[in-house]
């Protein structure tokens, strides 16, 4: 403490425009680089850390030369589908669409092979095809053709043949990837201690390449993207059309970020100039804490733009939590400067502000270490974006911290605030109604907080962690809207990939005769008698793969399912309703003509890695999907009904990355819960030199993360990436009211040793700092239910409940423990 005093005396408060100067010098640095600020939706974004399913993602999709790079054009037309006018409307608006920058091509049932002519043989079929866009192919008849093809139907066509849709292609460029893997490369290298320093400064580098090249990507596709809904917009009036599909997402939810980090900083901005002046009516009381929140975020954007730390969906609310605990710390300044003013009116205003600093130094001190600490627990979730959370909190926090006593200090000093009459006045303040409750009804107070823990533990026991990612959205959003349509009239919005890996070849594979047998392998199908070939056209294998798709096809959770049997079937279907014997099975990738090959053979079928992919799309409105459940009664079926080895089995796609996330959730509590209780609970033993007086403090804490959690479960709403974070938040906040309180109430409990008298004047004056700053962050916090992203209204919303209970439980609970153990010796009072 002496040390602390020597800086205020010679340091801050004798020189305060220098410590301005030298503050406005940091100022400016941390603006150089505000260009480089950058907002992150992208898949690396959503996952978990160190999940290779990414990586497997992206290889199947290489694999299988398939890409989620294209938007979905729904069109649902006022009139019918199938007639000249709305079809001459439909190839206008595919042709316009075409004509975009960056489009490379569009499919639709304009362009798509029909496969309808009665010609049409397996010998003939590269001839025979044809077209609506190259033929003259009468409506009635396209329609028919497209119903009856196995592969369009709720693909590109609705089954009622009300709804279709455009596939508007927007390839990644090869740069992408090959920066991409440069930089997996360098980094696994960096990660495995083998890297030179050339290694390292290679990935930095790349890395700063990597970002350029994806920031460059993405604003060319917001470009692209913009310039395709003016064009949708101009056909709205004769068509239903909704926009959908990965870039789609990706863009809108960057757009939701900087709406939120917009609405957020501008609405909490008002909200606390609002707050200071209706409080303490003065304006310097509005100033300066003002100016301390904006050098706060001024100087952590600018932190994240000198590093290029992207803001992710689940951080993008840092800004308006940064302005709010900033100014929770002012006002407890503040507050105590007033209460310095009240007692000692005659006294110098540069001796308050000293008096005040060294009294909240130590407990504001211990507040921001253990909010740190609940933020810092986020690091230990596993998921990226609430890893990254954690960290930017942190170093906000400690950037607020020492903000407030430094600079704040230094402007109230060249801004020394009058007595004013509302600091002059005696009244008894409000607060110590909570207080005269407390001294008369202790036992509905300790009775009504164990029904309520009852209550937390009952509905914890009923949290689930499973939902749809359509329900993240508001309905009145496109990304909804969509996705309903998709859902419900085009098979499905979540893509999930299952890899069947072919069967090793036998040691003796080879070595016999396939003609030395009964069974002719290329004649007819052989079962078990089939003499193993390295391909995976055989009856055998296409059989078995058909069992695969038959039973994928058959799931309720499941929508669209293509794979190599859709192939097959529409060979059939040209083969004039024949399967294909073994000799035409064996001559299929022969047979289809090359331009259909990345249609129907090279997105399912990879020869050169022993593979064969089925693409399956879930159906995200299904009220009762689990996906966990529905992967593992997958996983269960291939490798107990049919067969297959569990190494044999890989499932990927963004059905799996979400339900990693998901799953990881309930673990991750723990994890955070576990680590910020115990840091909190090391801090309170430190502090207070008391094991009892931690425990005390510790309850009305317990009770708050547990009451969000609990009320979360009776209200049945899943966990998700924003409110997994909110106990473990509550805990760090709510903690600072408890320390304030029991710090204060250890001093004045020394003037003359009774609780009672002691409880009361806590009540009037940390108290009434106590309602001041949980009332800011409540009602702060409410802000966030403009948002967009639905868990970001339930961050906002289960965060402000927790802050009531925990101040609730600060000015209740807590006094009557401590009244009834006495945990600062024998005293006076009950």
């Amino acid at each position: 403490m002496t040390l602390i005093r020597s800086l205020y005396d010679r340091l801050i408060l004798p020189h305060p425009v220098g410590v301005l100067i030298v503050f406005a010098t940091i100022l400016v640095l941390a603006s150089i680089r505000l260009d480089q600020f950058r907002l992150d939706a992208s898949a690396e974004s959503l996952v978990l850390e160190n999940d290779r399913s990414l990586e497997q993602y992206r290889e199947i999709n290489r694999r299988f030369t398939t890409s989620d790079d294209f938007l979905i054009v729904t069109f649902t037309p006022d009139g019918e589908l199938f007639s000249e006018e709305t079809l001459d409307t439909l190839r206008q608006l595919r042709n316009d669409l075409e004509a975009v920058d960056s489009v490379s091509s569009t499919n639709s049932i304009l362009n798509v092979p029909l496969l309808h002519s009665p010609d049409l043989t397996l010998d003939t079929v590269d001839s025979e095809i044809q077209t609506m866009d190259e033929n003259d192919v009468a409506p009635a008849t396209a329609r028919d053709a497209l119903l009856d093809n196995p592969l369009y139907p709720n693909l590109l066509i609705s089954e009622d043949a009300r709804t279709t849709a455009i596939q508007v292609n927007l390839p990644t460029p090869d740069r992408y990837f090959d920066l991409l893997n440069q930089r997996e490369a360098l980094r696994d290298k960096v990660a495995s201690d083998t890297a030179s320093a050339e290694d390292r400064r290679q990935l930095e580098q790349v890395s700063n390449e990597f970002i350029r090249f994806t920031e460059q990507m993405g604003e060319k596709r917001d470009q692209t993207i913009s310039r395709v809904r003016s064009i949708l917009d101009g056909y709205r009036d004769s068509a239903e059309i909704y926009l959908g599909g990965v870039p789609m997402i990706v863009a809108d939810m960057i757009q939701f970020i900087k709406s939120d980090l917009s609405t957020f900083g501008i609405g909490v901005l008002i909200f606390l100039l609002l707050t200071l002046a209706i409080i303490f009516r003065q304006w310097r009381w509005v100033l300066v804490p003002m100016l301390c929140c904006g050098f706060t975020v001024w100087l952590v954007i600018g932190y994240l733009s000198w590093a290029q730390w992207p803001v992710t969906v689940i951080s993008s609310n840092f800004v308006s939590l940064l302005l709010i605990m900033t100014l929770s710390l002012t006002i407890h300044l503040i507050v105590r400067y007033r209460e310095f003013q009240h007692d000692e009116p005659e006294a110098a205003p540069r001796d308050a502000l000293r008096r005040t600093l060294l009294a909240m130094i130590k407990p504001c001190f211990y507040m921001a270490i253990t909010t740190i600490v609940a933020f810092g627990s986020l690091t230990f979730s596993g998921i990226r974006p609430v890893i990254d959370f954690g960290w930017m909190m942190t170093i906000g926090l400690s950037v607020a911290f020492l903000i407030t006593f430094l600079i704040f200090p230094a402007l109230l000093t060249l801004l020394p605030p009058p007595i004013d009459r509302y600091v002059a006045s005696d009244r008894i303040p409000f607060t110590d109604a909570f207080a005269r409750f407390t001294e008369h009804h202790g036992k509905i107070v300790v009775g009504g907080s164990v029904v309520i823990a009852v209550l937390c533990v009952i509905g914890m026991s009923r949290l689930t962690v499973e939902n749809s990612f359509i329900d993240y959205f508001k309905s009145t959003t496109e990304i909804h809207q969509g996705m309903i349509t998709i859902d419900n009239r085009l098979g499905g919005t979540t893509p999930l990939d299952v890899v069947i890996t072919d069967d090793p070849p036998p040691e003796d594979a080879g070595s016999g005769d396939p003609f030395a047998s009964d069974c002719d392998p290329f004649v007819e199908d052989c079962g078990e008698a089939e003499e193993y070939r390295d391909t995976w056209f055989t009856y055998q294998k296409m059989e078995r793969l058909r069992r695969v798709h038959n039973y994928l096809d058959s799931l309720t959770d499941t929508g669209k399912v293509l794979s190599i049997s859709t192939t097959l079937d529409l060979l059939a279907q040209v083969n004039g309703g024949e399967q294909l014997d073994a000799v035409e099975l064996a001559f299929v990738p022969t047979a289809v003509p090359e331009d259909l090959r990345d249609i129907l053979l090279t997105p399912y079928i990879s020869e050169e890695h022993d593979q064969a992919r089925f693409s399956v799309r879930i159906l995200e409105t299904m009220p009762d999907l689990r996906r966990d459940q529905l992967l593992d009664t997958i996983h269960e079926h291939l490798t107990g009904e049919l067969g297959f080895d569990d190494d044999q089995v890989l499932f990927t796609g963004m059905t799996v990355m979400y339900n990693n996330m998901l799953q990881s959730l309930f673990e991750s509590q723990i994890k955070t819960l576990g680590v910020v209780f115990l840091a909190i609970m090391v801090m309170f033993v430190i502090l207070f030199r008391s094991v009892l007086l931690a425990l005390i403090g510790m309850a009305p804490n317990l009770i708050a993360a547990g009451s969000v959690l609990g009320l979360m479960g009776w209200l049945a709403i899943p966990l998700d990436m924003m409110t997994i974070t909110v106990a473990a938040i509550t805990v760090g906040i709510a903690v600072d009211d408890t320390i304030h309180y029991i710090h204060r109430f250890k001093t004045e409990f020394a003037k003359d040793g009774d609780y009672i008298a002691t409880m009361h004047r806590c009540h009037r004056s940390i108290g009434r700092a106590m309602f001041y700053t949980s009332l800011t962050i409540i009602i702060g916090f409410s802000i966030l239910v403009l948002s967009n992203f639905i868990p970001t209204i339930y961050f906002g919303l289960f965060t402000g409940f927790a802050m009531f209970m925990a101040l609730a439980g600060a000015l209740t609970l807590l006094p009557r423990l401590i009244v009834l153990i006495k945990p600062f010796g024998s005293g006076t009072g009950e």
